[in-house]
């Protein structure tokens, strides 16, 4: 066993000090709740060295102690800083006189140089993770030997300092080493009187020495030091729904495990989208606004200094608009007769839908998703129903069906002329402005002029078709300028025409007379409203000939009901 100085022994117990100090102060980091290890009890034993200074009897000085010694402590912890402590030692030096039993060394003791305490106090610790310095201030009974032949005397002592222990990372954090623990101790005995002549048995000591070891630590116990330890404080969260739509509200559940009962707990929730409102249950997220994606919310829930956090998700799924289908109960009338009208609104993204519907001829009135046709004054024909839908943020859809008007005396009377196509006009030649009526076209439109003038009771349908890298609004706008030029320039009455946009065979526009009595059916053809189409720039080459403002400016108009409003009367055709 090596010698311990005094020197080195005050050097210990400065450099303890010193790491106590640090730690106190705060210069090192703060133990997360994710890297603490604390214990409910801790089991210390090592091996050091006992240096007494500025102690005598009679001049003779007490010796360093420090082979063989033990020092052993127990310490249980009530809170994660708080303990208390038990603490025992043994150090001695070996006998000192020789084989005749005479005194021939200081100190000078016929059974060895020995001191044994046994004392309890207070411990505080600091844990910063792995690293846990403590400080402890003891007291109890010291039995010690003198150095001038004083017998194993029983008296009080003081002891006070501290140490630090490193957990290792073995064994669930089982084991720590304690490289030192360095103390001050103050011990009183007294030997008695002097015992004369001899007077080497009595006297009074006060011992000051330092006391150094250093050993091995066992932790027992680990468990909620106001913190979240294995099998602690913890949270669960969870979102409901999962997966929603722009607008929808979730709700997320929190469900804490092992608060301790009796104390108040608060808790905490923050999210990447959306605005937060949160309680003791869990939290509400208003989704208004939100992109579509995915985003994270995490809960916190805190009890004194006990702290565990969960997580979870949502995704906001992109807006789907509504779908409609349009069915009519029946789909073969007499003149006269009223027949069922049903729409069967469909909106995946679960809004509150509106519907309208409209009819060509006839008189149609609608409750809800539900309407009635009455063909009341009808010649045989064709009436095409068109059912819309719109949704609560404006998204629309419509459908359509048709209803076939019968009268029971048509077997009687000649048959019906047929529809006749009627000259085309193609759109190929201007490719800057591949929409406009040119002149060439116009030839044709006189034409087609002069025979609804000579069949007055004859309508016209125009489809305009479109061709590829086209949709179908490059159809739809090249109907309505070849209805424009006949309504503005030829002065052919609107009710006359009806527009349509075909499926997408070319860059054209075929036109087809449709006598009266006769219905145009055509399934590659759709019709649609003129005021829903977004029209750019001249309708035909004249000056003056803009849809609209000049400059490619837009007239929109919001259109909620399509056709016939509810309740209203639409014409007839002639008969």
């Amino acid at each position: 066993m090596p010698y311990f100085s005094p020197q080195t022994m005050r050097a210990a117990v400065a450099g303890v000090a010193m790491m106590i100090a640090v730690a106190a102060s705060g210069q090192a980091r703060p133990a997360s709740d994710g890297d603490r290890f604390d214990s409910r009890v801790d089991i210390y034993g090592g091996y050091g060295a006992w240096d007494p200074f500025h102690s005598d009897i009679y001049d003779h000085q007490y010796p360093l102690l420090y082979n063989p010694n033990a020092t052993a402590s127990v310490a249980f912890y009530f809170t994660r800083h708080l303990g208390v402590q038990a603490e025992g030692e043994y150090f001695s030096l070996g006998r000192t006189l020789d084989r005749a039993g005479n005194c021939n060394a200081v100190p000078c003791s016929p059974t060895g140089q020995r001191i044994y305490t046994f004392e309890g106090g207070a411990i505080f610790r600091y844990p910063i993770g792995r690293f846990v310095p403590f400080v402890h201030a003891l007291g109890g009974g010291e039995r010690l030997s003198g150095p001038y032949n004083n017998p194993l005397t029983l008296g009080w002592g003081v002891t006070g300092g501290g140490g630090v222990d490193i957990i290792l990372p073995y064994f669930h954090s089982l084991f720590a080493v304690r490289p030192v623990q360095a103390d001050y101790q103050f011990a009183q005995v007294s030997y008695g009187p002097l015992i004369l002549p001899a007077g080497t048995n009595g006297g009074f000591a006060g011992v000051n020495a330092l006391k150094v070891s250093g050993g091995l630590t066992l932790r027992l116990g680990a468990r909620d030091m106001d913190h979240s330890p294995s099998g602690g404080l913890m949270m669960d969260c969870s979102a409901s729904p999962s997966s929603i739509y722009p607008g929808d509200p979730v709700q997320v559940s929190a469900r804490p495990t092992n608060l301790k009962e009796k104390r108040p707990a608060s808790y905490a929730f923050t999210s990447t989208g959306g605005v937060v409102t949160g309680s003791e249950g869990g939290a509400s997220i208003t989704t208004a606004g939100l992109a579509p994606g995915s985003y994270s919310v995490t809960g916190t829930v805190t009890q004194g200094r006990a702290r565990a956090q969960c997580g979870t998700s949502f995704t906001v799924q992109p807006y789907e608009p509504p779908t409609v289908s349009c069915q009519a109960n029946p789909a073969s009338v007499q003149t006269g007769s009223v027949t069922a009208i049903t729409a069967q609104g469909v909106s995946p993204s679960n809004r509150t839908l509106s519907y309208s519907f409209a009819a060509d001829y006839g008189t149609i009135t609608a409750v809800g998703n539900r309407a009635s046709l009455s063909t009341a004054g009808l010649p045989p024909t064709t009436i095409h129903v068109t059912c819309n839908v719109v949704d609560d943020l404006g998204k629309t859809a419509s459908g359509g069906t048709s209803v076939a008007v019968t009268n029971p005396q048509t077997a009687l009377l000649p048959p019906l002329a047929d529809t006749q196509a009627l000259c085309g006009v193609t759109f190929d030649r201007d490719r800057r402005r591949p929409v406009r009526v040119d002149n060439e076209a116009k030839a044709c439109l006189d034409d087609i002029a002069l025979t609804l003038q000579r069949q007055n009771d004859a309508k016209i349908v125009i489809v305009g078709n479109y061709g590829r890298g086209e949709d179908r609004t490059q159809g739809a706008e090249r109907s309505l300028n070849v209805r424009q030029y006949l309504t503005d320039e030829k002065g052919i009455d609107p009710a006359r025409i009806e527009v349509r946009y075909g499926v997408g065979s070319g860059r054209n526009v075929e036109n087809v007379l449709v006598p009266a009595g006769t219905a145009y059916s055509n399934a590659k053809t759709t019709a649609f409203e003129p005021s829903s189409v977004r029209r750019v720039g001249q309708a035909y080459g004249k000056p003056g000939g803009y849809v609209g403002r000049r400059h490619r400016h837009v007239v929109r108009r919001r259109h909620r009901h399509h056709g016939a409003a509810t309740g209203e009367q639409v014409p007839a055709p002639p008969a």
